[in-house]
């Protein structure tokens, strides 16, 4: 019996619901818009992508965030650790087939919101020294251990 109290609304609401929607291509209705406000957040970017696709996903990400937190260097701060296949389209000798990526690059690191430092060891590996990488870039010893650092040591999120 108590159980006939509670199912027999919900199988009205049920009911009533389906036919509501029965004939809509949107059974559920759409997404309501949450208004979200956002300031002082520290995120690093574990960035491997060896596509011009993926590079510029991470930058889009990476410039909206900083849009989405007023663009305040004083208030969020975006790294962007560079390693893997990412590692070439930051190289001085790939600028003349990596120009408009790298501009783009280049303007979000204006402000001091966004930096990127780029994994030293794995930029050996692939025959490249400071010398060879873009002044905009930073050189840390090892992307993970300066990836584990900013988490550990300076609260930063984590994004892929």
């Amino acid at each position: 019996m108590k159980w006939g109290f509670f199912l027999l609304p919900m199988l009205a609401l049920s009911a009533q619901a389906g036919h509501v929607h029965a004939n809509s291509l949107a059974p559920w209705g759409s997404a309501p818009v949450i208004q979200q406000t956002y300031s002082k957040q520290k995120v690093v970017f574990d960035t491997t992508s060896g596509s011009t696709a993926g590079l510029t996903s991470v930058l889009d990400r990476a410039s909206l965030i900083s849009i989405l937190n007023g663009a305040d260097p004083l208030d969020n701060k975006i790294v962007i650790v560079l390693h893997g296949g990412a590692i070439p389209f930051f190289a001085i000798r790939n600028y003349a087939k990596n120009k408009d990526l790298m501009h783009r690059a280049q303007s979000l690191s204006v402000g001091d919101v966004v930096e990127y430092r780029m994994c030293r060891a794995a930029a050996r590996l692939q025959g490249f020294n400071p010398e060879d990488i873009h002044g905009f870039v930073k050189m840390v010893p090892m992307a993970d251990a300066e990836i584990v650092r900013l988490q550990q040591e300076e609260g930063f999120a984590y994004m892929r």
